[in-house]
């Protein structure tokens, strides 16, 4: 076993839980089952690491990366996933594996992949990117998911340099015409991948009004009483409207970058500039879109709610560029096929 498979194999030992261990090596099928049963999990990460490592039947130099991408499928809310979208048509799984391997290693020599498909039917893909000169880094990999009954393409940890080349490769095994970014990012990639699909419960505008919970209140003039109470439905409404209800997918940010003239009062310097005023402005929440949703349904923030907000939910985004020209149009990274 040579230093960077020891290297992978002792990360994946360390990170992974000690109740979760067992399984995660009888998925990975390395190590013989009766073997497995009379490994000792209570003992130090170390020890255990040191048997799991002398029980390997290695074949080569690569298998080891085979538990890496087992446990990112079964862990992957370790970092940033950032959506993409294809356009056109969809390719089965076996002509995919071929077609992408052979599109990626055209493009660059030194890498490797490994493809898994999972139960939920989501193609995993693990790359390790190297070049001309080095071998590929098998400490820093990317990992791609794709449905291919779906257009989307979830991305974690792909650099600027190597982005081109997986899009074109995505592009070419996946028969599709083009591909650019969603501009949607979050840290669990279930809760982007079923924001995109809409898999969530979503209210839509109605004439009637929901009921509301009944609560144990002092006794007040009915007329303000039932004005408050259809205020506060009709808030209800709209945030559900504008944000989803119940269990939504779980966003931690919205991000909104304005490129636009200054238009305030008592400032002449900043009114008579022709270049546009520039600012970066940051919304963050353990779950962003039911932080929303209570700011409205509780009065805090005004009704109608506005299309800067609304618009996370209806164009499937949580990064935007605010212009003159209109609001809410993102800079869309695209690659066309060749």
């Amino acid at each position: 076993m040579d230093e960077t498979t020891r290297t992978v194999l002792q990360r994946v030992v360390r990170k992974v839980p000690a109740t979760r261990l067992r399984e995660v090596l009888r998925t990975w099928g390395r190590v013989p089952a009766r073997q497995l049963d009379l490994l000792d999990f209570s003992t130090s990460k170390f020890v255990l690491f040191e048997d799991v490592r002398s029980l390997c039947e290695v074949n080569s130099a690569l298998t080891e990366l085979l538990m890496s991408l087992f446990h990112f499928i079964g862990n992957p809310a370790q970092g940033v996933w950032r959506a993409c979208h294809l356009t056109e048509p969809d390719v089965e799984l076996r002509q995919f594996k071929e077609q992408f391997k052979a599109r990626l290693t055209e493009l660059i020599s030194n890498v490797s992949v490994k493809i898994k498909k999972h139960d939920d039917e989501a193609v995993w893909i693990r790359i390790a990117w190297g070049d001309h000169f080095h071998r590929p880094n098998q400490l820093k990999p990317t990992y791609v998911v794709h449905h291919l009954q779906t257009p989307y393409v979830f991305v974690y940890n792909l650099s600027t340099k190597h982005k081109p080349l997986l899009y074109q490769a995505l592009v070419l095994a996946t028969r599709h015409g083009s591909m650019k970014d969603s501009h949607l990012s979050g840290k669990s990639l279930t809760s982007i991948r079923d924001f995109l699909m809409r898999s969530y419960q979503q209210a839509f505008p109605t004439k009637y009004a929901r009921p509301l919970q009944e609560k144990n209140t002092a006794p007040t003039n009915p007329n303000i009483e039932k004005e408050h109470a259809e205020q506060e439905e009709k808030r209800l409404q709209l945030a559900c409207e504008a944000f989803g209800e119940g269990n939504v997918p779980r966003l931690e940010t919205a991000t909104y970058k304005l490129e636009t003239r200054y238009r305030g009062s008592g400032n002449e310097t900043l009114n008579n500039r022709e270049e546009p005023f520039r600012a970066l402005i940051k919304f963050s929440s353990a779950n962003l879109l039911v932080s929303l949703n209570h700011c409205v349904s509780a009065g805090m923030a005004e009704t109608p709610v506005t299309p800067l907000l609304s618009s996370i939910t209806q164009k499937g985004k949580n990064y935007f560029v605010i212009t003159d020209k209109g609001s809410g149009n993102s800079s869309q990274s695209m690659v066309q096929k060749k």
